[in-house]
């Protein structure tokens, strides 16, 4: 033997567990060869039952090293110096990194050559390596972790009716071809980094917190807490119109609820840190990583185009109902505001979305809240403006549910003031 254990040679004297590190090295690296039979010195010492052997090493890789690698890797016995020496030469993968199953996508599970040694791959190097392999979406991207569990998403499908096991993860994105979990399944595990915080001031100042909470674990869980803990300072206001109790929120709750999941939806999460949540007693605040994506401008979300950061993570949503038809959240949350008189505010920097809810009941002026007040007056200015109102024109017009703008009408019908012809949908209601 003329060769020397090199960056793209190594030697083992018999088959050894950490045969299958030196050909993960090789593979993560540049190829090389291990030769089976030589000593480090590179005396040629022979390997007796050669072919048990083979066999041994080729159910080694294909049991204990992930992604499947044995396309990559030719295992032959050959004659050297009279004696049987097995070669195992290694190609570059194609799927880096390659890791011990047992160990996973973690430093003691990756190797690396580093010169003529073989040694656990840096943290940042194994993201470099996906990275290079997966390209730049960071959904498809192989998850770092992947002792992932899905408690959580369990629930969240089975509430809705939804099946999820193993054929769904794979569909939705969750494993991808090689049952490996992705970063969209780590964002949907009981085990996703990121996180919702959510503080309440007590003033502008943002000195004293009268609240704060952080919100982990999966995305289905931190909407779910996050949203209740958002409702619970979101208090009803009740407001009276003779003996008519009109019940109203500080935040339109479809406003809330589209917002929130806006950030969660949109996010970067390639980029650490967690989404922002402020409530001031006037607003609040939704603080989202990431600006606009490459391409799209403000105005265009406005109208209602929209380019999704996370594709699969919305098509999981909107399987389950969590949103609608792509490009109707902001619409939605800027229609919820429409009837009050004020406006939600919009602020982007290259990192960073933020939207701004504003407290309906601080920001309506004293004459706008007259107008809820006085609902009969303005049922019958609408009635004369347009010549016939169904009970949702009411609704709509007064912000109110369905029982209350019924109330309504039946006391004007009572009163004289107003006619009702039809019946059931077709029902309307005419001035005499």
């Amino acid at each position: 033997m003329q060769f020397k254990e090199s960056e793209t040679v190594e030697f083992k004297q018999m088959v050894v567990e950490d045969i299958k590190k030196e050909i993960i090295a090789f593979a993560n690296g540049g190829g090389g060869t291990l030769y089976i039979g030589v000593a480090d010195d590179g005396t040629v010492v022979g390997m007796p039952n050669s072919e048990d052997a083979l066999l041994q090493i080729n159910n080694m890789m294909r049991d204990a090293i992930k992604p499947d690698i044995t396309m990559f890797v030719q295992s032959n016995i050959e004659i050297t110096d009279g004696k049987p020496v097995i070669s195992v030469t290694v190609q570059r993968g194609t799927e880096r990194p390659y890791y011990l199953a047992g160990k996973g996508l973690r430093p003691e599970g990756v190797y690396i050559r580093h010169g003529a040694a073989s040694v656990p791959a840096t943290v940042s190097s194994i993201r470099r390596m996906i990275k290079e392999t997966d390209g730049d979406n960071y959904e498809e991207i192989r998850s770092l972790n992947q002792d992932l569990k899905f408690e959580e998403a369990s629930a969240e499908f089975a509430r809705r009716g939804v099946e999820f096991g193993e054929a769904q993860m794979a569909t939705l994105g969750l494993l991808n071809n090689d049952k490996i979990y992705t970063n969209l399944g780590l964002l949907l595990s009981d085990q996703c980094t990121h996180s919702i915080k959510v503080a309440v001031f007590q003033d502008d100042f943002m000195k004293v917190f009268k609240d704060r909470r952080e919100f982990s674990g999966s995305l289905f869980k931190q909407l779910n807490e996050a949203y209740g803990f958002i409702d619970i300072h979101n208090p009803i206001v009740s407001t009276f119109d003779k003996l008519l109790r009109i019940d109203t929120r500080d935040y339109p709750e479809d406003a809330v609820r589209e917002t929130l999941l806006n950030a969660v939806t949109h996010r970067e999460y390639a980029m650490s840190g967690s989404i922002l949540v402020k409530i001031f007693p006037d607003r609040i605040e939704f603080n989202s990583i990431g600006g606009l994506v490459h391409g799209i401008e403000l105005a265009d979300i406005m109208n209602g185009y929209s380019i999704c950061r996370n594709d699969r993570l919305s098509k999981v949503f909107y399987r389950l109902q969590l949103i609608e038809a792509y490009g109707t959240g902001m619409p939605k949350i800027f229609g919820n505001y429409q009837r009050h008189g004020v406006t939600p505010k919009i602020e982007l920097s290259p990192n960073v979305f933020k939207i701004t809810l504003p407290n309906i009941r601080t920001a309506i002026k004293p004459a706008t809240k007259s107008y809820m007040l006085n609902s009969d007056e303005h049922v019958l200015d609408l009635v004369e403006k347009i010549g016939a109102i169904d009970r949702k024109d009411v609704e709509r017009l007064l912000e109110i549910t369905q029982t209350p703008a019924g109330q309504i009408l039946k006391n004007l019908v009572e009163a004289g003031s107003l006619v009702k012809t039809g019946n059931g949908k077709n029902t309307k209601y005419l001035l005499p």
